[in-house]
């Protein structure tokens, strides 16, 4: 897999264990309150009454807002990423491909179709209005895209993906069906969008397969 790339972050300050404990809870607390009610829709405040600790404390640790939304970006890739593993690192197969995007469709299931993707919504909120958050958006959708190209080169170093087969390409549309599936699924409440995009991509993959 690539390195990941992330946006420029301000140096953070050497932290104790106790300290990590609580910038950890102020992160995953921002994170779960700004999927709710969006990154607008949530302050400061709303942040300390909720994660139990001050406003100086947030700003020691974070800087101002956009630093803590930046975090929140970092935290919710990793989380995602850690969420779809070991099958992440696995996509070297057709039947991989297929194993992964089914299982993500059995958790918007189970879901209800509601939230989305927590990645995708901090996107839709802020990939015009604020670069920096786009800059880290963009990391975070590389660091997803890269274990899909990674297999898909796999296979054709193998032999198992015919001379046409582009993986950077496949890669990206694999990545756009899943982001585009789980938005129409959420406004739908239901996976059928989804799964229909995620099977249209990976059977044109398919077809590269050499018989």
């Amino acid at each position: 897999m690539n390195t990941p790339v992330r946006a420029d972050r301000p140096e953070r300050p050497r932290l104790t264990k106790a300290g990590r404990r609580t910038r950890d809870r102020i992160v995953e607390t921002a994170a779960e309150l700004m999927h709710q009610r969006g990154v607008g829709g949530t302050s400061i405040p709303d942040i300390q009454s909720a994660a139990g600790v001050s406003a100086s404390q947030i700003y020691h640790y974070f800087g101002d807002k956009q630093g803590l939304v930046l975090a929140v970006i970092d935290h919710q890739t990793d989380a995602r990423l850690a969420q779809q593993r070991p099958l992440l690192d696995h996509l070297d197969s057709i039947e991989a491909l297929r194993e992964w995007c089914d299982r993500a469709g059995d958790r918007q299931d189970a879901a209800g179709c509601e939230g989305g993707c927590e990645i995708g919504s901090l996107a839709g909120e802020l990939a015009d209005t604020d670069p920096a958050a786009r800059t880290g958006l963009a990391a975070a959708f590389d660091r997803w895209e890269s274990p899909i190209r990674s297999g898909l080169e796999r296979m054709k170093a193998r032999g198992e993906l015919n001379e046409h087969a582009d993986p950077a390409v496949l890669a990206t549309a694999l990545l756009a069906a899943i982001q585009g599936g789980m938005l129409l699924s959420q406004v739908r409440r239901s996976s059928t969008a989804y799964r229909q995009a995620v099977t249209t991509v990976i059977d044109h993959i398919e077809s590269y397969v050499v018989r």
